[in-house]
């Protein structure tokens, strides 16, 4: 070994250097152990937990100490199931944060008095397959990019003429 890996001084595991990047704390999380039957997958959005089931995000789980209005879990919809959703979900509404009147997006919001039992209801109807709740992503944004690409291909083909 040479002199100067022997004089090399490596860090006590007690030393911060050494210690790991706590986890966050996942919010609502009796929501995963109702989902616990059918497979999901999980993913930071928004500094939200979003929960995918399959190809479509489904739920997101939000519980922020700062603009609490929205906290509680948002089911990803549509603007035509919100009738139906509502006479099962009679506190369900629109996402405050997103600024619009009425979004696709509805919140099953945390300070309701039946907040668990909605959101356990909401995740049975994700276990069965409910047309009503999930959306694939980024539909809407893959169409934009192809008009942004064709827009850049005739650009570069005018350029190189």
């Amino acid at each position: 070994m040479s002199k100067a890996l022997r004089n090399i001084r490596l860090p006590r595991l007690d030393d911060p250097i050494c210690t790991t990047r706590q986890r966050k704390i996942v919010p609502h999380e009796f929501v995963l152990e109702a989902l616990g039957s059918v497979q999901y997958r999980t993913r930071p959005m928004f500094g939200c937990l979003a929960i995918y089931v399959e190809d479509k995000i489904v739920l997101i789980l939000r519980d922020k100490r700062e603009g609490t209005v929205d906290n509680g879990v948002w089911l990803a919809t549509t603007q035509q199931h919100h009738e139906s959703l509502r006479r099962e979900f009679p506190n369900m509404r629109s996402i405050q944060v997103l600024g619009r009147e009425v979004t696709g997006w509805q919140v099953l919001p945390a300070d309701a008095p039946d907040f668990e039992e909605t959101a356990l209801r909401a995740c049975e109807l994700v276990v069965v397959g409910d047309p009503r709740i999930g959306k694939v992503p980024g539909a809407r944004r893959a169409a934009g990019s192809k008009r942004k690409n064709a827009a850049k291909r005739s650009v570069i083909g005018r350029v190189r003429r």
